[in-house]
């Protein structure tokens, strides 16, 4: 302050600077951790070696070919194509070479026409002197196998007719879906769900790095819940991580919050597929259940794992059991009523087990 109460200059950066730092740190926090812990470059893709270890080379070469990139959800697709775009362009350079497209949103033919076409075939901007860059830009199409057939078609012409100054990567889960010619027309990389000890390494890092501590064999519950979808696992942590902000995280608060129905439930639905069991007695435990509000699709899917493992029935008790689980499956994708159909299932699942008894 100077003899006028009035701050001085110093004082002034110094209040600027704070107030910079506080709003910075105030907005990391608003950031999932999905986004903040995302890969920033191909070095820090987890799992995929064999994918990684070719486009490094690519990256190298810089001669890049059309992409397809398909797996299930949680893999790393989109992150890898983004890592790599960083590490070829750089993060200034990225910003002009790189279209982004979500394909389930902006799957039309009109999309592909204007906006796709126009991108491709405008000239390659000069890149940064720091970051050494190939001469042509990359459009990623996420979600492309949710584009219509006409899509797909008008994008074949535009991959072979602007090939030399841009590249494509096409994103999706279900490759079947890609029309033949496009397929053809990009290198293919297959992603896997992760392995459960990547998986879990990388989930224990991010809990270790935001301070949330967790009991043995949480880590483990989350990971095994998301299925090898590690975004999902990681979604799960963050919001597990605000039910219990000064207390540690437990196996039962995971199974809790992603909606894993207790084992005990799950033994009692099985209990009852005895000869012995009336309907009555089966429409109980399922008006317990759905009163409860389990979901239906969750009931099924563990349900389906502790029939699979069932020691006490044979081979073609199972085999039947299963049909009359993917029946129901259909069923409920269609709108039918939850608890009509988890009282079919078990009113046919326990005569499939009384004949054969």
């Amino acid at each position: 302050m100077d003899f006028f109460g009035r701050p001085k200059p110093a004082d002034q950066q110094s209040a600027k600077t704070k107030s910079a730092q506080d709003s910075s740190k105030a907005e990391e926090k608003q950031i999932p951790w999905v986004e903040k812990y995302r890969p920033k470059n191909i070095n820090d893709v987890t799992a995929q070696e064999e994918v990684v270890q070719v486009l490094r080379k690519s990256l190298e070469t810089k001669n890049l070919p059309h992409l397809l990139f398909y797996g299930p959800p949680g893999t790393g697709k989109t992150s890898t194509i983004l890592a790599l775009t960083r590490d070829m362009y750089g993060p200034e350079a990225v910003k002009t070479r790189v279209l982004e497209l979500n394909a389930s949103d902006e799957r039309g033919i009109s999309v592909v026409r204007e906006k796709v076409k126009t991108f491709a075939r405008a000239v390659v901007s000069q890149s940064d002197p720091r970051y050494p860059s190939p001469p042509y830009k990359i459009v990623i199409l996420d979600e492309a196998d949710s584009m219509t057939t006409d899509a797909q078609a008008a994008l074949r012409r535009i991959m072979e007719k602007y090939s030399r100054i841009t590249r494509f990567c096409l994103v999706c889960n279900y490759v079947s879906r890609i029309i033949e010619p496009l397929a053809s027309r990009c290198t293919k990389f297959r992603f896997k769900s992760l392995p459960r000890e990547q998986a879990v390494g990388r989930v224990s890092e991010v809990a270790s790095l935001e301070h949330v501590s967790c009991e043995e064999g949480a880590v483990e519950a989350l990971v095994d819940c998301a299925e090898g979808d590690l975004r999902r696992a990681m979604m799960s942590l963050q919001s597990a991580s605000r039910m219990v902000e000064n207390s540690t995280l437990t196996a039962g608060i995971v199974a809790e919050l992603v909606g894993v129905i207790p084992q005990p439930v799950i033994e009692k639905l099985r209990g009852s597929w005895t000869a012995s069991t009336s309907v009555s007695d089966i429409r109980d435990v399922v008006d317990d259940l759905i009163y409860n509000g389990y979901p239906a699709s969750q009931v099924l899917a563990q349900l389906h794992d502790r029939a699979m493992a069932d020691e006490q029935l044979g081979s073609l008790q199972k085999a039947k059991i299963a049909l009359l689980m993917a029946s129901t499956d259909k069923a409920l994708c269609d709108g039918a009523d939850e608890h009509l159909q988890i009282m079919d299932l078990m009113v046919q699942a326990t005569k499939v087990v009384a004949q054969q008894a």
